[in-house]
């Protein structure tokens, strides 16, 4: 079977890190439906589901490059604490809702604050990583 551009399949996976961590799987919920050729997901992911029949599985290591890219420094921002509203209290962890010039929402962590700044890391957070996912086509159509 060849899988075209514009295919609707759904897929159950599970994908974890270089150390086994699991950082999230669609075992528990539906599958994931996926129309090929759309950049629903990483490229990786899309072309593993390329070389299976329904039914199959695959474990596939997916390198940062066909991933979510290799961590960005230029991403990472160092902003005045005085930019901040005074009702925000900036907290290690938490993720801030920034908006570009041109009004697209960047999702930023929140990677370290002190007296004086607040830094910001916009990379995704699985930006860097070789991810590694076991992935089932269920069904194709």
């Amino acid at each position: 079977m060849s899988l075209a551009a514009g295919t609707r399949v759904l897929v159950h996976y599970t994908g974890t890190l270089d150390d086994g961590t699991k950082f999230d799987s669609s075992r528990e919920r539906e599958p994931l439906e996926v129309i090929l050729g759309q950049d629903m997901v990483i490229p990786g992911f899309e072309k593993a589901i390329l070389g299976l029949e329904p039914g199959q599985s695959v474990t596939v290591a997916i390198p940062e490059e066909e991933a979510y890219g290799p961590h960005n420094e230029e991403l990472v921002i160092r902003v005045p604490r005085t930019s901040f509203p005074a009702e925000i209290k900036p907290n290690v962890g938490e993720q801030l809702i920034l908006r570009s010039p041109d009004g697209n929402e960047i999702p930023a962590l929140i990677v370290d604050e002190d007296e004086d700044e607040v830094t910001l890391d916009a990379n995704h957070p699985l930006a860097g990583f070789e991810l590694t996912f076991e992935i089932e086509l269920i069904s194709v159509g």
